[in-house]
C-alpha cells in the first residue's frame, strides 16, 4: 500500500513538471515571437513629401495593412494603389503622401489579430547640409536647478537644513513670494533682504508647479542660507549635425543633461558659438576619451540660437554666420528603412578641420524605444583609430552618411570598447525638430 502511495506522487509529480515545462516552453516561445516581431517591425515609419518610401519588415507571416487616411497611398508588388493590402510581410511594399503630417497605419496579423497601430510621419525635410564642426553650447535652465541640499551651520554652530524636506533634486524654482526669478545670484539677494523671515517658493517638478515655505538660516554677518546647492545654466562642446534650408540646425543626436542631477536640462534658451579644440584625450577600454577645447564667446562668434533640448539632441535657428562657416553642401535624407549594416562613413572635426573617416554600421535597432541608440557603429579608419582611439566625448553628432545620404548621427561611445558607439536615426532628429 506504501509503495503504491509513494508510486502515484512520483507519477504526479512528473506529470506536473511535464506540464510546467510544457507551458514554460510555450511563454518562451510566445515571447521569442513577440520580441522577434518588436525588432522587425518599426513602431514609427518616416518618408518624404511626394516621395514613395519602400518598406520590407521581413516576417513570414500573412498579415493586411491597412490607413483611414486618405492622404496616404499604398502599393504592393501589383502597383495597384490602395488604402488596404492584403501581403506577406516578407515582401516589399510601398507608402506614399504628398502632404506633410502624421498618419497610422494598422496591421493585423494573419488578417485577424490587431497587432499595432504604425506612425507614419511624412516630412518635408529631403534634403539637409551635413555639418560635422565642433561648436560650443551655452543653454540658460528655464528656472534655477535645485541640484541638491545639505545641512549648514547656523551663526550658533548647529547643524540646520531648512529645505531638505521641502526641495528636491531635479527641481526648478521659478518663483519667489510670487516674483519670478531666473538667476542664481537673484536668489541670493533675495534671502539676504529677507533677513531670515520665511520664503514662498514656486518650484516645477516633473512638469508640476508646486508652492512650498522655507525658513532660511542666519550663519552670521547679516547672511542668510537655504542649505541647497543650484544652477542656472550649462556649457560645453559637441558637434553639429546638419543644417536645413530653413536655415534650423540640430546637434549632439542626444539631450544635455544634469550631470549632478542626470536628467534633461529645461532650457529657456541658448546659443551656439565657435569652438577651439585644444587637447585630445585618446579613449581606451574603460575608460572613454574625449575632446577639450574652449568656446569662443562673444558677437562674432555667435552661430546660432538654441530653443529645444530633447532626448535627441539640441535644435535652433542658424545665424547667418553660420551659413557661412558651415561649407558642406546639402545632401539627401535616409530614413530607417533606407538604412542597412555596411560600410559607412562620419564627418567630424577633431584636428579643426571637418574630414570623412569610415565606419561600418554593425546593428540597426527598429524599436521605437531605442532612443538615440538606433544603430551600432564600429570606426573602421585608421587615421581616426591613431588620433582618438574610436569615438571620443565631443564627437557627439558627427554626422553618418551612407549610399549618398545622411542617415544620423553618433550619439554615445561603448566604455568597454571605444572603437564602437551608437547613432539615433536623422528621422528622430528632424521629427524632434518639428
Amino acid at each position: 500500500m506504501t509503495n503504491r502511495f509513494f508510486c502515484a506522487i512520483g507519477k504526479s509529480y512528473r506529470k506536473t513538471k511535464r506540464r510546467f515545462y510544457a507551458v514554460f516552453g510555450l511563454l518562451y516561445m510566445l515571447s521569442f515571437f513577440y520580441f522577434y516581431l518588436q525588432s522587425s517591425i518599426p513602431d514609427r515609419i518616416c518618408i518624404g513629401t511626394a516621395q514613395a518610401g519602400t518598406l520590407n519588415f521581413s516576417v513570414p507571416f500573412d498579415a493586411i495593412l491597412s490607413t483611414e487616411s486618405q492622404e496616404v497611398v499604398l502599393t504592393d508588388v501589383s502597383n495597384i494603389p490602395s488604402d488596404r493590402l492584403e501581403l506577406t510581410l516578407d515582401k516589399p511594399f510601398e507608402v506614399y503622401a504628398e502632404k506633410e503630417g502624421s498618419y497610422w497605419l494598422q496591421l493585423k496579423l494573419f488578417g485577424l489579430f490587431h497587432y499595432k497601430d504604425i506612425e507614419l510621419n511624412v516630412l518635408d525635410e529631403t534634403e539637409v547640409i551635413p555639418c560635422g564642426n565642433t561648436v560650443g553650447i551655452y543653454l540658460e535652465s528655464d528656472g534655477i536647478l535645485v541640484v541638491g541640499t545639505s545641512a549648514i551651520t547656523d551663526e550658533k554652530g548647529e547643524l540646520q537644513n531648512p529645505c531638505g524636506e521641502q526641495l528636491r533634486s531635479g527641481d526648478y524654482i521659478i518663483a519667489v513670494n510670487g516674483k519670478e526669478i531666473s538667476k542664481k545670484e537673484e536668489l541670493i539677494r533675495t534671502i539676504d533682504a529677507g533677513c531670515g523671515e520665511s520664503l514662498r517658493l514656486t518650484i516645477r517638478r516633473n512638469q508640476r508647479q508646486i508652492e512650498t515655505e522655507v525658513t532660511p538660516v542666519s550663519v552670521g554677518n547679516d547672511t542668510y542660507r537655504l542649505g541647497i546647492w543650484v544652477r542656472d545654466d550649462t556649457q560645453g562642446i559637441g558637434t553639429l549635425t546638419y543644417m536645413t534650408k530653413d536655415g534650423t540646425f540640430g546637434a549632439l543626436g542626444h539631450g544635455i543633461s544634469d550631470s549632478d542631477v542626470g536628467n534633461i536640462v529645461e532650457i529657456k534658451g541658448g546659443a551656439l558659438y565657435q569652438a577651439q579644440i585644444l587637447d585630445i584625450m585618446r579613449g581606451s577600454i574603460g575608460h572613454p576619451g574625449s575632446l577639450s577645447g574652449i568656446i569662443c564667446y562673444g558677437e562674432p562668434q555667435y552661430l546660432g540660437e538654441i530653443s529645444e533640448n530633447t532626448q535627441s539632441g539640441i535644435f535652433g535657428k542658424a545665424d547667418e554666420a553660420l551659413g557661412r562657416w558651415v561649407e558642406g553642401e546639402a545632401m539627401p535624407v535616409a530614413y530607417r528603412q533606407e538604412v542597412h549594416t555596411g560600410p559607412a562613413s562620419i564627418l567630424s572635426s577633431i584636428d579643426g578641420t571637418v574630414k570623412e573617416y569610415t565606419v561600418e554600421i554593425t546593428h540597426i535597432n527598429q524599436s521605437l524605444y531605442a532612443q538615440n541608440k538606433d544603430m551600432v557603429i564600429q570606426v573602421t579608419d585608421n587615421k581616426l583609430l591613431e588620433l582618438t582611439g574610436g569615438i571620443v566625448q565631443g564627437m557627439s553628432g558627427s554626422p553618418i552618411l551612407q549610399d549618398g545620404k545622411v542617415v544620423g548621427a553618433v550619439t554615445h561611445v561603448f566604455v568597454n570598447d571605444p572603437t564602437r558607439g551608437y547613432g539615433i536615426f536623422l528621422e528622430h532628429m528632424l521629427i524632434c525638430e518639428k
